[in-house]
């Protein structure tokens, strides 16, 4: 009886430890991935034409009260397409400012917003659970601002794989547009120089765009940088060819992980006409 209390006390312990172990790896994993950078005392005036805003919910999935911070460019016209622009990891949205402001050369009406542990908005420690949770807030922060406007969702690198959560879960969207962005995190690591590792099944923070973009119901945009040397070009491709139609693919010759939207931005205009029927661009 005493050896089999032992054991059986053993083995708890051991699941304790594995337990605790797969939490410390997971927030490990949370850091890693969206590397976040919070600057709450940020007095810095909003950038020319965009004002800052302020999007407040509860977190069903944290049951904390969240506040998160954005940039908002509109149009003078109140009928203009609006952009949701979703940023990547280590940056927060001010990083962006410069795609930010040629998508709204290019005629939309733009939103981009910082997730918790980003920027000015909660300090919470960003997932892949509560950046879908903060997509939809914004999401939903859009449609009661512009109710009229056809709405789009952008994302840029990581925010590639929020943008294909939100837009393979909303039903109001008209488009979706994905710049240097991944089919899944493990395939990111596999093409990594640590690809060899067997790691797959220890990755939390899957961010699996592959298993969802054929639940996009618009037409899709994606984007890359021929060099891309951080989110090789064969991972957008490989999204790209699991995405529904009508959808299009536009590799940017010279493009880098940063600069493939500023030199990409005459093929942004063809695909805005010719995919998505933006006449006014």
């Amino acid at each position: 009886m005493k050896k089999t209390a032992r054991l059986h006390f053993l083995v708890l312990i051991v699941l304790l430890v594995l337990v605790l172990s797969l939490l410390v790896l997971d927030r490990l994993q949370r850091r890693w991935i969206f590397q976040p950078r919070i600057n709450q005392t940020s007095t810095a005036a909003a950038p020319p034409g965009a004002t800052d805003v302020w999007i407040d919910f509860r977190s069903a999935v944290s049951k904390q009260e969240v506040r998160l911070h954005g940039l908002w460019w509109p149009q003078a016209q109140p009928e203009a397409p609006v952009l949701l622009y979703l940023h990547g990891a280590r940056w927060d949205v001010r990083a962006s400012t410069a795609r930010m402001r040629r998508m709204h050369s290019l005629g939309f009406s733009v939103l981009g917003v910082d997730y918790r542990g980003f920027g000015r908005s909660s300090t919470e420690l960003p997932s892949e659970s509560l950046v879908r949770e903060d997509a939809h807030a914004a999401w939903d922060w859009l449609a009661v601002k512009q109710p009229k406007a056809k709405r789009f969702i952008f994302g840029h690198s990581l925010g590639g794989a929020i943008a294909v959560q939100l837009s393979a879960e909303v039903t109001d969207d008209a488009g979706l547009m994905l710049e240097g962005t991944f089919s899944s995190i493990p395939h990111v690591v596999e093409a990594s120089k640590w690809g060899w590792l067997p790691v797959d099944w220890l990755i939390t923070q899957r961010f699996d765009s592959l298993s969802r973009i054929d639940r996009v119901g618009v037409p899709v945009l994606v984007v890359h940088g021929s060099q891309d040397q951080l989110i090789p070009p064969t991972l957008g491709q490989s999204l790209y060819q699991h995405a529904a139609q009508p959808k299009r693919f536009e590799l940017v010759q010279g493009g880098a992980h940063h600069s493939t939207n500023a030199l990409g931005q005459a093929q942004y205009r063809r695909a805005l006409r010719e995919l998505f029927g933006l006449s006014g661009v």
